[in-house]
């Protein structure tokens, strides 16, 4: 990327390039929204008959950011995204917080609250600057506060907030939390006019300041580890959290397989099961209890039945996931003790009960979390910037990977609608108004959970294999397509390394034990080749014919799309092709066409965020010193682009935008710059094929002559460290509902393709690429697919 020190990268803005791409292409990119009963606020910018310079639109205004409620990681990204684009916009922001200690310690060593500081006023509402928010993005929790605050439910409490907030000029306020910290701040904005009139007649403002604040602007960020709020698809700290919980059960797993126990984790979610249902999905639970589903009458029957099943099959290690606010059907909680003392005295298994608490909201924040926070950030302060005294309050919300703007109580009402729904056992209705991804996650956990194999097989035989580079993600899918073909009556086929092995004939059946523990576990459990096909058609036609094969799952990156290619135009020349295939997108370069996600791709993001994190800590240490960092991706640079911004980067080179000498030397003089700042470090990211000629090397040596006597340079190569690793919560999910999807498919195209007895697949639809496009996930023809 040309120019990429702007405000969501490290250092201050000395071109106005890449921002100003940016924030008009949020302004125009944003759609109306209609899912979760909500209408999208559309964008006032749209209506524009002529640009804005983004450096001029908060010249004049100021905006106040503060985090109340509980904390949530991926919040300092959020704030330090508010607080870089408003001053990159002109504008003057502000944090809100409470000094408990000497007003002159650093802002990291305060212990701070959100509505608190702006009722008390004074020095906990400070001016932000462009470096108080250096160093941020990698903090869990928020460095500018949270909690409760009883003063500001009273109107003499807001009255002072008003106050403090005229004073100052303040008429944009950015609040992130939870339903109850936004629901809060609409009815600050709602009685706004009263409170101005009070303080009027009291004298505390003049006509003047009264008429200057006139209307408050209210824009709202979720930051909750729940997942509880309607309206968007992840709220902040959600993914983080899930990342904690992982770590535990992967940590679990293992000593539990040793001593052949059954585990019982509580994870948070008062009234949200979403935490409990993904970890359920992620590691392969043998029961979930979530507050949205109680278990049926007999549960507790049904849940020994199952782990004795589970035991008489060979599995050592059983886990069951408890949401602490999980209840019966007529209303009585669930808890650990009540599950242990069932399963002892029944079963007389060795049980233990973890309950994680809040080691869930602690930690770093994962790199998605951090992105999701930028985003929203960017997104907030446009939205305060564009709204007007008609616009109403707004909440910034995800719909698949676009920043949108819902109307606020709307979808704080909504979410009371999901708690009224369980109170009254419409539990049914309760899954689905969390939204389709809860109800998607919730049905393919029961599929792969609790339902029994049928008597009659259908005779079908279906293979999987991988196909490229190995990545985390990949045994998760696989695990999930064997379970469902199953399920389905199938007898499911493993081919090993890849093309190589179907041409081989290195194929064995696989079986529902074959796949187990599998979802946790990195790599290519089935071996992986580069390898395509077309050298090898006529071997690789013989053995579908020898081993029955009626369809084929293709787990795997470039290679797997090209090779699916591959043996469609075969197909004209060997009739024994003519089989349904999918291609499941599967490689950290997220490069598949059809697919805006691939399998893997968050798991390397991850590890080049964790190793920035670590290598920017040694050069805060040392001082004056830019180090260059090597991604993968191959020509795509969707690793570098999402490392830098999760890491904040001063720059990153992909291959997708050109850059030349002047935008390096402009890189150079910016952080020659910003060596005179207090922010005496750097950090470049480079995608390995984003210019031939200016290689790692070159740019190493580069930076390294510029910068002497200022600042000295250091490089690394991160290499296949990013294919290697635990797949992260979101692979491990992902992988689990593609798999699952992919053979469901395949087994609806194996009924229409039956003709005559046998199977006969040669229309384009029958071999296709299943991709995440946006919220859902589709499948779009290998063919159609072959020009993008």
């Amino acid at each position: 990327m040309k120019v990429l020190h702007c405000s969501l990268y490290n250092g201050k803005p000395t071109s106005t390039n890449y921002l100003d791409g940016t924030l008009n292409n949020l302004s125009c990119s944003s759609t109306i929204h209609n899912d979760c009963k909500c209408v999208c606020i559309r964008h006032l910018n749209m209506q524009r008959s002529a640009p804005v310079d983004p450096t001029k639109m908060g010249v004049g205004k100021a905006i106040a950011v503060l985090t109340s409620g509980g904390d949530a990681q991926g919040m300092n990204a959020a704030v330090r995204a508010t607080v870089r684009v408003g001053i990159y916009t002109g504008a003057k922001v502000y944090f809100v917080h409470e000094v408990r200690t000497s007003k002159h310690i650093h802002i990291r060593n305060k212990e701070l609250k959100g509505y608190q500081g702006l009722v008390d006023g004074g020095d906990n509402i400070g001016q932000a600057t462009w470096e108080s928010v250096s160093m941020m993005l990698q903090l869990g929790g928020t460095v500018i506060g949270s909690a409760r605050c009883q003063d500001f439910r009273s109107k003499e409490g807001r009255a002072k907030a008003a106050c403090n907030l005229v004073k100052l000029g303040i008429t944009n306020l950015c609040v992130i939390g939870g339903d109850g910290s936004l629901t809060g701040a609409n009815e600050f904005r709602n009685e706004w006019s009263e409170l101005l009139q009070i303080l009027l007649k009291a004298g505390k403002i003049t006509a003047e300041e009264a008429k200057r604040s006139s209307h408050l602007n209210i824009v709202g960020m979720v930051g909750s580890i729940d997942n509880d709020f309607c309206g968007t698809d992840m709220t902040i700290g959600t993914d983080s959290a899930l990342h904690r919980i992982m770590e535990v059960v992967d940590a679990i797993t293992t000593t539990a397989t040793s001593h052949q126990r059954v585990f019982i984790l509580e994870v948070m979610g008062r009234h949200c099961g979403y935490l409990a249902l993904v970890t359920a999905l992620a590691c392969g639970a043998d029961w979930v209890f979530i507050p949205e589903m109680p278990p049926a009458e007999g549960w507790e029957e049904h849940l020994c039945r199952r782990l004795t099943h589970q035991r008489s099959i060979g599995n050592r290690l059983n886990i069951i996931i408890l949401a602490e606010g999980a209840l019966d059907r007529h209303g009585k909680h669930i808890t650990c003790d009540i599950i242990m003392n069932l399963i002892t005295k029944k079963l007389s298994f060795d049980t233990r009960a973890t309950i994680l608490g809040h080691v869930q909201r602690g930690g770093t924040p994962s790199a998605f979390d951090r992105i999701l926070g930028s985003r929203m950030g960017v997104e907030a302060v446009m939205a305060l910037l564009e709204a007007t005294p008609d616009t109403p309050a707004c909440v910034v919300s995800l719909s698949g990977n676009m920043a949108v703007r819902l109307p606020l109580m709307e979808c704080v009402h909504l979410t009371k609608e999901v708690t009224k729904a369980m109170e009254e056992g419409r539990f049914e209705e309760a899954i689905k108004l969390r939204g389709k991804s809860f109800e998607h996650n919730w049905n393919t956990y029961k599929l792969l959970a609790h339902v029994t194999a049928p008597d009659v097989k259908s005779n079908i035989n279906i293979a999987i294999m991988n196909v490229g580079a190995p990545c985390a993600g990949m045994n998760a899918a696989v695990r999930s397509a064997v379970r469902i073909g199953i399920l389905q009556g199938h007898n499911m086929l493993a081919v090993h390394d890849g093309f190589d092995g179907l041409a081989h004939g290195t194929i064995e059946p696989m079986t529902w034990g074959y796949v187990g523990g599998w979802t946790g576990k990195g790599g290519s459990n089935l071996g992986t080749k580069r390898s395509l096909p077309t050298s090898m058609i006529e071997e690789i036609s013989l053995n579908i014919t020898k081993f029955n094969i009626h369809a084929l799952v293709i787990i795997g990156g470039f290679e797997a799309f090209v090779g699916g290619l591959e043996l469609v135009t075969a197909r004209e020349k060997y009739e024994e092709l003519c089989i349904p295939l999918v291609v499941i997108p599967a490689t950290v370069s997220n490069n598949i066409p059809g697919s805006d996600f691939s399998i893997g791709a968050d798991t390397a993001l991850n590890t080049i965020t964790t190793t920035c994190d670590r290598i920017k800590q040694s050069a805060a240490g040392t001082k004056r010193r830019v180090f260059l960092i090597e991604t993968m991706g191959g020509y795509c640079g969707y690793l570098a682009t999402m490392g830098g911004l999760a890491a904040g980067a001063d720059a990153a080179y992909i291959y997708e935008e050109r850059f030349g000498i002047r935008d390096l030397e402009t890189n150079v003089e910016h952080l020659l710059e910003k060596m005179k700042t207090t922010v005496k470090r750097g950090l470049i990211l480079r995608n390995e094929k984003c210019n031939a000629n200016y290689t790692t090397d070159f740019l190493f040596s580069l930076y390294s002559e510029e910068g002497k006597g200022v600042f000295d340079c250091r490089k690394n190569v991160l290499g296949h460290m990013q294919q290697g690793g635990t797949p992260t919560p979101f692979d491990r999910t992902f992988g689990t509902k593609m798999g699952a999807k992919a053979v469901l498919w395949l087994t609806d195209k194996l009924k229409e393709c039956y003709r005559h007895g046998r199977i006969f697949a040669n229309t384009p639809d029958s071999a296709c690429v299943l991709g995440m496009k946006k919220r859902a996930m589709v499948f779009q023809p290998l063919s159609d697919l072959k020009e993008i």
